[in-house]
């Protein structure tokens, strides 16, 4: 099975270093991707937004003979959805890490600040801490100096432009969320009250949810716990 890998916010392909081989070892062709302005902190950003973000990963399906599970982290499961919009008819699987099939006409995170010059740049990690929030659950403060060294800024259209989806195929294509700091009952409480990230749930014709406790990046973080999580689900 062909398997693409997609990267959340402040991410590249580097992220799955870990995953990726593992993935291979079972007998998967594995392709981790770098989404469009996150090459480098270099790289032009200027006018890049989701929409560019979907477009890399349908090029990447489009590339490929048979039909592909669609991995995505974070806020590259919304681009990863967006993609199952478009070609609902080769993808398998899509599974979603710590992330959700974000709705029509919703943004991944307008809140995010940016820089001023179309960039939002990774926050402070107190932000990521605040309200008891669980996202730097299980980290060493080597592996944050480390994430932070090379984490490049985000084009603020990814975070802020609205999801289009058109195709109603999309809820015919199955999926996994592999949940990470959220629990069940949490998911179930945000699906009952039609939060964004769960609001397509109910519409999905096959839905497995695993619990993987950990932070919000467990390629990190439990590594080995989420390649075979992933293993299993594909």
């Amino acid at each position: 099975m062909k398997i693409i890998l997609v990267p959340g916010f402040w991410l590249g392909a580097w992220s799955w270093d870990r995953i990726a081989p593992a993935l291979e070892a079972a007998g998967h062709d594995v392709v981790a991707l770098t989404l469009p302005g996150l090459e480098s902190v270099d790289a032009d950003r200027s006018g890049i937004g989701l929409a560019d973000h979907v477009a890399a990963i349908v090029a990447a399906v489009d590339e490929a003979e048979e039909p592909v599970v669609l991995v995505g982290h974070s806020g590259g499961g919304a681009a990863v959805h967006g993609a199952v919009d478009q070609r609902a008819d080769k993808v398998a699987r899509a599974i979603y890490v710590d992330s959700g099939p974000l709705p029509h006409g919703a943004a991944i995170n307008a809140g995010l600040p940016d820089n001023g010059n179309g960039e939002v740049p990774l926050p402070p990690w107190e932000l990521f801490r605040e309200d008891g929030g669980r996202d730097l659950n299980d980290f060493t403060e080597a592996q944050l100096d480390d994430f932070r060294a090379r984490a490049i800024p985000l084009p603020v259209g990814v975070a802020r432009d609205p999801q289009v989806l058109a195709d109603e195929a999309r809820f015919d294509v199955p999926i996994t969320l592999i949940s990470t700091t959220f629990t069940r009952d949490e998911i179930d409480q945000y699906v009952a009250a039609g939060e964004d990230y769960f609001s397509e749930l109910p519409k999905i014709k096959d839905v497995t949810i695993i619990e993987l406790p950990t932070g919000h990046w467990p390629q990190f973080t439990k590594p080995e716990q989420l390649a075979e999580v992933l293993r299993d689900a594909v």
